[in-house]
């Protein structure tokens, strides 16, 4: 039961009782689709209707057993690290790049290394593909890493960036005042206390390869399927009950990156408090 405080005005209080009937309305229909398909995940039989026949976790044994899901499966874990460390290691650099005092043209700079947040991934897989092919970077996985650790970059820019913007640079001169060196500075001092920001970004990093398909159907030959691009494949070829498997661990994932970044953004405020 809500309750708002006595000064508050009948008209007041139905307005905000219907501002949140509204927004929990706007939740529940964009999580409508989702509620809907992970109990078809269950489904004894291969029909996607209401009511189920029978609950079965064959379809969850399929994505298991099967080689070409276990293969997509190995792949995309391969992939999706791989680009995210990549991804971390360049944007932590950017992000320190971007936040000296010194530099000129930061906004230029910062709009170059955000752009393939804003670019459409059909753009950015036909350029990767043109760019990448006279290298020898397409039909294999370490194409695949490198693409998709460019798209993971402006994640940890944009948490590193944001972490930075709040970091006391009285530690580091103090650090330097006692005769360390920039790189112990940084690893000892910085590093530390902008971790939450690194792991943030490197959790969208990581989130967004294993989602993506665009750029692996451009880049990854016929036995280096990610699971999106074998969920895409079953969707076109043979729609099964084991897509919809594959969906509700992809949707847990999901809830799980979200629970990871809230308890980052839990740490990094109370570091921020002891730092300043």
């Amino acid at each position: 039961m809500l309750k708002f405080p006595a000064y508050v005005s009948v008209w007041g209080a139905l307005g905000r009782y219907a501002h949140v009937a509204f927004s929990l309305g706007v939740l529940v229909f964009l999580l409508i689709p989702i509620l809907v398909v992970i109990p078809l995940s269950f489904n004894s039989e291969p029909y996607f209707t209401y009511p189920m026949a029978g609950v079965s976790l064959r379809w969850y044994e399929e994505f298991i057993s099967r080689p070409e899901w276990r293969l997509a499966l190995t792949n995309t874990l391969i992939v999706g690290i791989s680009s995210t460390l990549l991804a971390c290691v360049l944007g932590v650099l950017a992000a320190l790049g971007l936040m000296h005092p010194r530099l000129k043209g930061g906004a230029v700079v910062r709009g170059l290394l955000l752009s393939p947040m804003i670019v459409p991934f059909i753009i950015t897989a036909v350029g990767v593909y043109f760019a990448f092919s006279p290298l020898g970077l397409v039909n294999n996985l370490f194409g695949l890493v490198v693409a998709h650790a460019a798209l993971g970059v402006p994640f940890v820019v944009v948490s590193v960036t944001a972490t930075l913007a709040g970091f006391n640079e009285n530690l580091t001169r103090a650090g330097r005042s006692l005769g360390a060196s920039p790189l112990r500075v940084f690893m000892s001092v910085k590093l530390p206390l902008i971790a939450p920001g690194v792991i943030s970004g490197g959790l969208f990093a990581f989130a967004t390869s294993f989602d993506e398909v665009v750029v692996a159907i451009f880049l990854a030959s016929g036995d280096q399927r990610t699971v999106p691009r074998e969920m895409w494949s079953g969707v076109r070829e043979q729609l099964s009950p084991t897509i919809l498997a594959v969906a509700t661990v992809l949707v847990v994932m999901s809830a799980l990156l979200l629970i990871s970044l809230e308890l980052l953004r839990r740490r990094t405020e109370r570091l921020r408090g002891i730092a300043g």
